[in-house]
């Protein structure tokens, strides 16, 4: 069962360091590359060498994640950062209007937070990009388990709603909804593969914010530190940085569908109940597995500037020097 003292030692674990990162007065350095001790990448044409810089906007959304579905991605040699069977993942759905390979749209499905002293990093479990170029960067300079992917967005708008009683008073200080205003919502299909070789992973439900424009947050700048690595592409362990300067909101969580199909007899069912998957199948099952697991938090990142560095390579450690930090 899901507590909120999980919910607390969790945020206790991973989040100490990261909101100590907001107070941070100096701005990144989002000018050149800084002189660092790391392999030299032969970079797909476009991206050419580290500092890599995307700008856009996200959703970045926490769950609270089995461990045993978590330690499916993870390495055997790392320990989880985990509460009464569960862990901090999620995932951080962007898109980028500049970048390297031009505008493309990115999925990374995270399994969950390790230990690295003196810090917790985060984990991929997938990572889905409609970008050829995108895919061929990720899987081969920063190790991660990049695969082609399509998504299908659709906007609907929804009905108007009664406005309450308070709508004068919201009004009088410029926070009522506009009356000529109508809300939309996304939906954002992803499919992984192209063509008929493609196969529907889940559905995001974006869920409409009313005059969303009239409040986007306050300005701050986070450093996201991730492991990778470990892939056929990059047998490396690796670690690397996100630096990020955004605006940041809480919004209501995004809501996820599993995909569905039509049998020989035409009736809808999950792919999920397959009895027979191969690798590539099952860690497609258990990636949904985490998109469906309770979402805890979830924040919009609007007017993103993102710097990427180049990844280092982390030297082994025996497995007696690895920290435990399961409660």
């Amino acid at each position: 069962m899901i507590t909120n003292e999980t919910c607390t030692i969790l945020f206790q674990w991973v989040f100490s360091p990261f909101l100590l990162q907001l107070l941070v007065d100096e701005p990144f350095d989002f000018g050149s590359p800084k002189t660092m001790e790391a392999k030299e990448i032969n970079s797909p044409l476009g991206y050419g060498k580290a500092p890599w810089m995307f700008k856009g906007s996200a959703l970045y959304q926490l769950h609270l994640v089995k461990s045993e579905t978590a330690r499916a991605f993870i390495p055997k040699d790392f320990r989880l950062v985990e509460a009464f069977g569960y862990t901090l993942g999620g995932f951080f759905l962007a898109n980028y209007e500049d970048s390297p390979a031009g505008i493309f749209d990115e999925l990374v499905v995270i399994a969950g937070i390790v230990w690295n002293p003196p810090t917790s990093c985060a984990w991929a479990a997938r990572v889905l990009v409609n970008s050829d170029e995108a895919c061929i960067h990720g899987r081969k300079d920063v190790g991660l388990p990049s695969q082609v992917a399509k998504f299908s967005k659709k906007i609907t708008a929804l009905p108007k709603t009664t406005e309450s009683r308070f709508g004068g008073f919201l009004n009088m200080i410029g926070m009522a909804d506009s009356p000529d205003t109508t809300s939309s919502c996304m939906n954002i299909r992803v499919s992984e593969g192209n063509g008929e070789a493609a196969k529907d992973i889940c559905s995001i439900n974006l869920v409409p914010q009313p005059d969303s424009n009239k409040w986007i947050g306050p300005v701050i700048k986070i450093s996201l530190p991730s492991f990778s690595g470990r892939t056929e592409y990059n047998p490396h362990l690796l670690k690397y940085s996100c630096q990020i300067e955004c605006r940041v909101r809480a919004v209501p969580a995004a809501k996820i569908s599993r995909p569905f199909v039509s049998d020989v007899d035409g009736r809808n069912s999950s792919e999920g109940e397959s009895s027979e998957i191969d690798t590539g199948e099952d860690k497609r099952n258990l990636s949904l597995s985490v998109m469906l697991s309770k979402p805890i938090l979830a924040l919009e990142f609007s007017c993103l500037k993102m710097k990427v560095d180049d990844p280092t390579i982390v030297p082994e450690s025996p497995p007696s020097e690895t920290s435990i930090l399961s409660l």
